[in-house]
This record gives structure tokens, sequence and C-alpha cells, in this order.
């Protein structure tokens, strides 16, 4: 199986080498070069991001999938000594994929995880919240072209990868669609993680859901009230279903990004600890 993954994720490498993937770079506004840089940097000086994968990892950009336009293309990473690893669709929040997304999917491979951190903008990055708004909006309306997207992602994982089992998680943005993902594959996937995520509240929608779920929200998060977070749970636990819904106190959304105002490096890494063990839990 070893040599089989191996060489599936190389020839993939091997091709899609090319300068039109996805740059690296903005993580959101306060990553401007100056001053908002060294805010950045005091307010997290041992962000979550800078902690290194705990064993080595390799990554690389990958083309997973296709539109009729261009090439769907993504970072993959493996553990580099990835043997029948379970796989992981990763989907970023609404800066686009960014260093901060590939800096969690190295972080997240190196606990023995195949990552696939695809991209929903094409290859575009916001540096700032005009610039994010106007590329979640396009891909908001656009719900069969994103829900394709995935799938070309978890297809990806599923065929090439060989991944036995395989989860999604995401933030934000990602997080709302790591629930559309679980609620349109089924039982093609085997566990969910979202992070502050957009809530799905139709009873017939969310009886579709087959993984088992977590949820971690905040207590001050005005876009997504704690208050509807634990609906969502009662509404999923009523329907049968798996689900284990967290709120995090005294944080507010998108607590766990680096680059922003309300980051809390506690809870943030409290969090993470808690998805990996989920994770471990359910795909292991």
């Amino acid at each position: 199986m070893k040599h089989r993954l191996i060489v599936a994720l190389g020839l993939i490498l091997v091709g899609c080498t090319d300068a039109d993937g996805p740059a690296a770079g903005a993580v959101g506004a306060t990553a401007a070069s100056g001053a908002g840089a060294a805010a950045a940097a005091e307010r997290a000086p041992t962000a979550i991001t800078d902690i290194e994968p705990a064993v080595a990892v390799i990554a690389e950009e990958v083309a997973y999938g296709e539109t009729e336009e261009q090439n769907l293309r993504g970072y993959m990473v493996l553990p580099a000594d990835a043997v029948d690893v379970p796989g992981v669709i990763m989907i970023h929040e609404w800066w686009g994929l960014n260093d901060n997304i590939r800096a969690m999917a190295r972080r997240l491979a190196g606990e023995g995880y195949a990552v696939l951190a695809l991209d929903l903008y094409g290859g575009q990055m916001a540096a700032s919240p005009a610039e994010a708004e106007r590329l979640m909006a396009a891909v908001m309306r656009d719900r069969e072209a994103t829900i394709e997207n995935i799938r070309q992602a978890h297809r990806y994982l599923d065929e090439f990868v060989l991944a036995p089992r395989i989860g999604v998680l995401g933030w934000g943005l990602g997080g709302g669609w790591s629930l559309e993902a679980a609620l349109d594959l089924g039982e093609g996937l085997d566990a969910v993680v979202m992070f502050y995520g957009d809530l799905v509240t139709d009873t017939d929608l969310l009886a579709n859901l087959e993984a088992p779920l977590l949820g971690i929200f905040a207590q001050h998060d005005e876009s997504i009230p704690s208050r509807s977070a634990l609906e969502f749970r009662d509404t999923l636990n009523g329907l049968g279903k798996t689900a284990r819904v967290e709120v995090y106190l005294t944080v507010d959304h998108a607590f766990a990004n680096p680059a922003g105002s309300a980051y809390d490096h506690e809870a943030a890494l409290r969090s993470w600890t808690e998805a990996l063990a989920f994770l471990d839990d359910r795909l292991r």
C-alpha cells in the first residue's frame, strides 16, 4: 500500500508544476507589511500556524480535478512515511487558500493524515474584508460548482491517494461548506469538523447527514449566535445523528485565525486538540 500511495501522488505532482497554481501569501487584512504585520506578530508570537508538524511531511500543489475553464488546484500534504493513511479534505475560510491554511494542512498531515486543502477561489486570495466578501459571494452564488469542487477533492483522495476513510474539516466559510459536503456525500464521508461555519436548519436536509459531526463555535459570535449552534445540536440529536457541538466561552468568530484580531491562542490550541481527537476516533 505504501508503494501505491506514494506513486499515485508522485504522478500527479510531476504533471502539475506549472506556475498557474494558487499563490502563497495573503492571510487577511492584518498581514499587510509594516505596522500591520508588526501588530499581528505581537498579537500571536507563538501562533497555532507557527507550530511545526509532529513528523516530517511532503507537500505539493496538485491538480485534483477540473472545470470547463481550468484545473482545480489545491495543496496536498502527506506524512513522509505514509502507509494506508486516512484522508481529510480541508476547506479554507473566506480569505482563501493562504499560508495559514497550508500551515494547518501540514500540521494535520503530521498527525498521520493525507490532507488535501482544496481551493474554492480558483487561485485568488483576499487581502481585505471587501475582497473576501466578493470572493465568498461568488462561491455562494454557484452552489453546484462549489459542491462539485468538493466532490472532485473527495474523488482524488479516494481514487488517487487511496485513503481508506475520508473526513472533512473547515473554518468559517469552509466550516459551512464542510457541513454541506457531509450532506451531499452521505456515506462517502466518515467524519466532519466545522469551525464556526454557517448552519443548515432544514430537518429534511439534515436527515441526509451520515458522518459523525463535531461543531466548534464561539460564545460571542454575532454571525452565528451560540444559541443557534445549540439549537443545531438539538436538531441533529433529535434526528438520531452522532453530533457534538461545543461553544467556546469568551471568544468570538474566527478565534482560531492567528492573522485576525479575534485570535485566542489558548482556545485555538484547545479546539485543534479536540478536532484531532475526534478525527482520530472516527477515521482510524
